[in-house]
């Protein structure tokens, strides 16, 4: 099955994405091809490199890149919601790029199944 995922919260604010990473993971080793995961609204914090969690925490933004590099998957960040707060290209992590929203509609169109985490 094709997935593509949609992020509407912070990396750090609610347990969305959390749960989001831990959804493609096991859909990905259970041999689901995880196409497209797309950030919005608060969602796109978890893109930037310029995020340092305590050395004691995970860091949630290297998960996402460390999925993106071993997989493929094509993490994406809305440019609008991201210039809103301030995350241009120079501050993306390895593995995210900028784009529309034009990149999720044509995930929802191509995917089996959009799966959504955050309000």
């Amino acid at each position: 099955m094709k997935i593509a995922i949609l992020i509407n919260e912070g990396p750090y604010t609610h347990e969305a994405t959390d749960s989001a990473y831990l959804f493609a993971r096991a859909a990905i080793e259970k041999g689901h091809q995880v196409s497209r995961v797309f950030f919005y609204h608060d969602g796109v914090n978890n893109s930037t490199r310029l995020t340092e969690p305590p050395q004691d925490d995970r860091h949630i933004v290297n998960r996402w890149s460390k999925l993106a590099q071993e997989y493929g998957v094509d993490l994406v960040v809305c440019v609008a919601a991201a210039l809103r707060r301030g995350i241009k290209d120079e501050n993306l992590a390895d593995g995210f790029r900028i784009s529309g929203l034009g990149q999720l509609i044509e995930a929802g169109i191509q995917a089996d199944r959009l799966v959504t985490f955050g309000d």
